[in-house]
């Protein structure tokens, strides 16, 4: 019986290799269980339980999303005259099959009815299903919606929305995008506007809404009409109804099976989230943190797709009187793929465990005050304050390195298999497609290495990096490996110095290389430590960070060359 968990020795790895113990005991504590028909005696029981929710989790993946996955592709989601859209029937299955194993509230309160996993937990998830259906992930990952309901909703809007995510009842959508308002969402004209009755209407147009044929829209509206800035837009709920209408589908390279709908209010009914004006600044950031960490995993997933077709091909394929993968340059391809999964999942991962760190301390702190000492709150804000940082340069940097790597991965793919790979008899031309898009959508590669280099040149990458210089291992071998490292670290130090010193927009024009430099370093720590408690990932890192040595210090003199020739003969080099 095929299990997408079961069958992935990685992931298995790090579901061990990580103290899933603090994760669970922060997660559970003054966690509301309300009336749940379940919940753990302790946290060994509850990780027993996580466990048990990625094996549910991946044999759905393997034996539903998976077979259903071309035939959604090849004919997609229908959009009725009415303004309505017909989900594909095999979609609607892969809903039902979730719902039935109560896998739609993953993050969810048991109190709502649901299973009150930890974001670690849940990008393992989602890691899963987007490798049985790239598209379909959309859907699954959406759940997001659902803990900005928790945080920052009213009870009434908690209690009556939130057991309907868990049980699967509706399906929700993040409704930002506008057609003159994209990665500038300070911009957004969608009209709120509060009627004598102290109820509000929504009035305009949104485009590029993933799911926007959901039950459940979060929309991003300006609710302060004479504030033009971001600090004149709140965050309502609103229903689906005939008062929002979906104008089209948009017809897309990829993600077929995920409905991207164009969306028209007409005095749509919604609710106010939390307070007016902080739509944008508080709570479209905290959604769209996590929106950006499940693109991550959704590029793992597709990845690792990818890979897994053009290993088995390798394998199988013979020409030259043997198979194709004992051929040098195809066995770098290969290799190249499974190493780039690995990091990715490496930073992803570590990237969750620390997002799930910084929620639960700031749940604490926010809602449970009075249940904690004075010295544990000032030890818990400091640490708070730390992690806040840390997970500004983190969340971007998984989301542009993964969402480039599945981009690189798929497209090898593609090549690995040749001619074939390029027809529609095997499925490398969709994880191609679908890959795609990874690094357009909830922010571009470009604004996530703006977001990440302020972490870089703020000093909070060195301060975290430094930490792990300070490790000695008991294996000679991974304490050179670390040498390199340290080394690669001083060289980016010795850049972003240079790059502050210099005037304009220098640090913009080449933070992708120091974005790309200190990727290497920081990941390259992390398999540093994986491998003290793996023996096979001791050779994973080796190659990796002997590969980027050269390349880090690369990156680094490039940016000391203080070449600044697309920006002063912008012109000239592109008018010929």
């Amino acid at each position: 019986m095929p299990n997408f968990f079961l069958d992935n020795k990685d992931i298995q790895f790090l579901f061990n290799y990580f103290d899933l113990h603090e994760i669970a005991e922060l997660q559970e504590r003054e966690t509301p269980n309300g009336n749940a028909n379940y919940s753990p005696d302790n946290i060994s029981d509850m990780i027993d339980n996580y466990r048990h929710i990625l094996e549910i989790v991946g044999e759905i993946a393997a034996e539903t999303l998976a077979p259903n996955a071309a035939q959604i592709d090849a004919e997609g989601n229908q959009h009725n005259a009415d303004g309505t859209v017909t989900l594909h029937p095999l979609v609607r299955q892969n809903l039902n099959r979730l719902s039935q194993a109560d896998m739609m509230g993953f993050t969810i309160p048991r109190k709502y009815g649901g299973l009150n996993c930890p974001i670690l937990i849940y990008t393992m998830a989602t890691e899963l299903v987007a490798r049985g259906d790239c598209s379909f992930m959309n859907m699954f990952g959406l759940q997001g919606i659902a803990d900005t309901i928790y945080a920052f909703a009213s009870d009434e809007i908690k209690d009556e929305v939130l057991p309907k995510f868990a049980s699967g009842e509706v399906t929700g959508a993040m409704v930002l995008t506008e057609p003159d308002a994209g990665s500038d969402l300070q911009a957004i004209q969608l009209k709120a506007e509060k009627q004598p009755d102290d109820t509000w209407v929504l009035n305009g147009v949104k485009r590029f809404i993933t799911n926007g044929c959901g039950e459940i829209l979060l929309v991003l509206a300006r609710s302060e009409h004479d504030i033009k800035d971001g600090r004149g837009l709140s965050l309502f709920i609103a229903e689906r109804s005939p008062a929002v209408k979906v104008r089209c589908l948009e017809r897309k390279l990829g993600i077929h099976g995920s409905p991207t709908c164009e969306l028209v209010f007409n005095n749509t009914p919604a609710r106010l989230i939390g307070e007016r004006q902080r739509g944008l600044i508080t709570y479209v950031l905290a959604l769209m943190n996590g929106a950006r960490l499940g693109i991550a995993a959704q590029s793992l997933g597709v990845a690792e797709s990818a890979y897994r077709l053009a290993r088995e091909y390798a394998h199988s394929r013979e020409q030259f009187g043997g198979p194709i993968e004992q051929l040098a340059p195809v066995a770098e391809l290969v290799a190249n793929m499974s190493i780039r999964i690995e990091t990715m999942r490496a930073l992803t991962y570590e990237t969750a465990r620390i997002c799930d760190i910084e929620n639960n301390i700031n749940r604490l702190l926010e809602y449970n005050p009075d249940k904690l000492s004075e010295t544990e709150k000032k030890e818990l804000k400091k640490r708070h304050r730390t992690l806040k940082r840390l997970n500004a340069l983190l969340t971007p940097l998984s989301k542009y390195y993964n969402s480039e790597g599945a981009i690189t991965v798929a497209n090898d793919a593609v090549q690995v298999l040749g001619g074939s790979g390029y027809l529609k008899d095997y499925a490398t031309e969709r994880y191609l497609r679908d890959a795609r898009i990874t690094s357009i959508y909830e922010g571009t590669s470009q604004l996530q290495v703006v977001a990440a280099i302020r972490g870089i040149t703020s000093g909070v990458y060195s301060d975290y990096v430094t930490q792990f210089e300070q490790y000695e291992f008991s294996d000679q071998k991974l304490n050179e490996l670390k040498s390199i490292l340290i080394q690669g670290r001083t060289e980016i130090q010795t850049a972003v110095d240079y790059a502050k010193s210099q005037d304009g927009n220098y640090i913009e024009l080449i933070a992708r290389r120091l974005v790309d430099a200190a990727a290497a370093v920081l990941i390259g720590h992390y398999l540093l430590k994986q491998a003290e408690k793996n023996e096979r990932k001791k050779s994973v890192a080796e190659l990796f960070i002997s590969r980027n040595e050269s390349q880090v210090i690369m990156n680094c003199t490039q940016v000391k060359s203080g070449n600044k020739q697309v920006i002063e003969q912008y012109k000239l080099l592109i008018d010929g």
